[in-house]
């Protein structure tokens, strides 16, 4: 990872610019080429320093999501894992130390297709999944400063 590469993942975390080429924009800032810019993005994707480029909108305001957690037999945690990575509608999970030890969230278009999401990984997977909505939103700054030594 080079300085260009860090700049792109501190500096562009918020405010991607809103423009027909986003990419043409941040590559200017950064004295590279559009292509330049795709092209390191895809690799920082492919290494696991980027999870997802995208916008982050307010719930429910497009679409709909809720966060869900399994009770996962540990034996199984990394298979079950795959298969609910595999929904385009889920952006993340991960794992916790607790009985409920696999976390995500799904978002689609609406609240039919969210459970659709969730009903249909219950049952590929045999394991009940903890619909647990939204009551309160909360604004969460999902940037991070990244700090490089």
């Amino acid at each position: 990872m080079d300085s260009i590469d860090r700049r792109l993942l501190d500096e562009f975390q918020h405010d991607l610019p809103l423009v027909a080429e986003p990419y043409a924009a941040i590559g200017r800032t950064l004295g590279i080429g559009e292509d330049e810019v795709i092209a390191r993005l895809k690799r920082l994707v492919e290494a696991g320093a980027v999870a997802r480029i995208g916008a982050v909108m307010r719930p429910h305001s497009c679409g709909h999501s809720t966060l869900a957690a399994m009770a996962v037999p540990p034996e199984r945690l990394e298979a079950v894992a795959a298969l609910v990575s595999a929904y385009g509608e889920v952006n993340h999970n991960y794992q916790r130390e607790h009985r409920l030890n696999l976390w995500f969230v799904v978002a689609a278009a609406g609240p039919d297709d969210v459970r659709a999401v969730l009903d249909d990984i219950a049952r590929r997977t045999g394991i009940e999944v903890l619909d647990l909505p939204m009551l309160e939103d909360f604004h969460i700054d999902l940037g991070f400063p990244l700090r490089w030594t």
